[in-house]
């Protein structure tokens, strides 16, 4: 798990992402020639902070957001939120401004109208438009990781697993999930122009709920505020089923991501968010189980040779 700590220390927050776009080309640099098939890179100039593996012939692309919730610094150290970060009162933030690196504790106030509001509490003001996000302190036990940004350093961790024997398929390393979106629309367009792609699945995190639990395996999303063609699903519950890999099925009424906007898209594309259940949701806590995390790779690895 030494990748996936060092994953869940780069500071990315949505809109600015290009520490880990710099992290993950350095990665996939230096590692790439020990994978069973070499990719094409695509990035740069037409991209922003995005990147595309493309293995061999693709039918099918895996979406992982390297973006995260966080803050952008105000007036006065006054914070305004990157995204749905759910932090208490206390937590420790990092950054770094034209002054130097900053460790800041969140201060959260209520007024009688019970609105609240945040600011960075240091021991001077924080360059304007400065992004801070959480201090990481990432924690391992026998059956649990846990750290801030699970969501969705996993996910990246996850599609850079499958790329160590992904044959055909391609791996696209995406921006902004977390406060809207805003890459998928031309990313998609790419993919369908150059390679006729319209096969996606998207690997992200998703949270523990009444009906997806710790341990009892990876959950294949059914629907949340987006609803995926139903035949792409059975396709892929198909497959679920005949390999013995656990899985659950989650059905929820909100909640967004990349096949979202892989839907409103003007490009045919079917989608299916498949990823491990998480607790403590866009804290610094962010909790997984191994066991979860196991039948993800395997999931991905199974539905890239299959679909």
């Amino acid at each position: 798990m030494k990748l996936l700590k060092e994953l869940c220390a780069v500071h990315a927050p949505s809109g600015d992402e290009s520490n880990m776009t710099n992290f993950l080309l350095k990665y996939i640099e230096e590692t790439k020639a020990s994978w069973k098939f070499q990719p094409k890179i695509i990035f740069g100039d037409g991209f922003q902070d995005n990147i595309i593996l493309v293995f061999g012939e693709p039918r099918t692309a895996i979406f992982a957001h390297i973006d995260s919730i966080g803050y952008t610094v105000g007036y006065e150290n006054n914070l305004i939120k990157i995204g749905g970060p759910g932090a208490k009162k206390g937590t420790k933030l990092v950054g770094e401004d034209s002054k130097g690196k900053i460790v800041a504790e969140l201060n959260v106030e209520e007024d009688e109208h019970q609105f609240l509001t945040y600011s960075a509490k240091f021991n001077r003001e924080i360059d304007r438009a400065t992004t801070i996000t959480y201090q990481p302190d990432f924690r391992e036990t026998e059956d649990y990781i846990q750290c801030c940004y699970m969501d969705n350093r996993l996910g990246v961790w996850n599609a850079l697993e499958v790329a160590k024997t992904l044959e055909n398929g391609a791996i696209v390393f995406s921006t902004w999930e977390e406060h809207g979106g805003g890459s998928v629309g031309y990313l998609a367009k790419y993919l369908y122009d150059t390679y006729n792609l319209k096969q996606a699945l998207i690997s992200d995190i998703t949270w523990v709920t009444k009906g997806v639990q710790h341990g009892k395996g990876v959950a294949i999303s059914m629907r949340d505020s987006g609803i995926p063609r139903r035949s792409y699903l059975n396709r892929i519950l198909g497959f679920a089923k005949e390999s013995k890999i656990p899985f659950q099925l989650e059905v929820e009424s909100a909640g967004g991501s990349d096949g979202n906007a892989l839907q409103r898209s003007p490009f045919p594309f079917d989608w299916c968010f498949i990823g491990a259940p998480e607790d403590n949701v866009h804290t610094p806590d962010e909790k997984v189980h191994k066991v979860d995390i196991k039948a993800m790779v395997e999931i991905y690895s199974l539905l890239m040779k299959k679909l």
